[in-house]
């Protein structure tokens, strides 16, 4: 019996086509299993070497990444509808991390750039250019005058910074038993939107 070719029997006709292969299996492969993959794993699933995958991707890191960044335009714009309406930043930030949080234990492909294992592998993952322009496509989404609170780029930079950090708490340790959705928003409303808050009590404190 012929052995059958790699790529389902169909090369990709060029670089391009054999990235968004490989990068369609491992999102493919991550719904399915729920968890992190192998370079083998994709190979596998697309019947090619594991050297054909590492001409485009020179690790298991860099596809997650890729997956991950491929998996968030649908859930971006889940987001926004979700906030749709709050301007207050508080309100807003409150209701994204809650929503984000609960979407990410229904979609493993939202958790890779904040999933405990993956920040196993790389403690710096979380301040990554990819974590940083996935969170700050995020707020500008908001139906928020970031301007009229007090937050320049730095600021708002800073503040992704922060949600992250918070996001990436309660992947690492949920809490025995997790907070409910509810319970959730009041603690972050105490003391993440006393944090969010205080940029706008600094910036009315310079005005006068």
């Amino acid at each position: 019996m012929a052995r059958r070719r790699g790529w389902g029997g169909s090369p990709p006709g060029d670089d391009a086509e054999a990235t968004r292969r490989i990068v369609a299996a491992a999102v493919e492969l991550i719904g399915r299993t729920g968890a992190e993959i192998s370079i083998a794993d994709v190979a596998e699933s697309l019947g090619v070497i594991r050297q054909t995958v590492y001409r485009y991707f020179p690790s298991a890191d860099a596809l997650m990444t890729a997956a991950a960044m491929a998996s968030v335009a649908g859930f971006l714009d889940r987001l926004a509808a979700q906030v749709r309406g709050l301007d207050d930043p508080v309100e807003a930030m409150v209701e994204a991390v809650v929503y984000t949080l609960a979407e990410v234990r229904r979609t493993p492909h939202l958790g890779i750039l904040l999933s405990s294992s993956y920040s196993n592998v790389r403690p710096d993952s979380l301040t990554s250019d990819e974590a940083q322009a996935f969170g700050m496509t995020m707020i500008r989404r908001f139906d928020v005058d970031w301007a009229a609170h007090g937050y320049d780029e730095q600021a708002l930079r800073e503040l992704v910074e922060y949600v992250l950090r918070t996001m990436q708490s309660f992947f690492l340790s949920p809490g025995d038993p997790p907070r409910t959705d509810d319970e959730l928003r009041h603690y972050l409303r105490r003391w993440m939107g006393t944090a969010i808050s205080a940029q706008t009590a600094a910036e009315e404190f310079l005005e006068r």
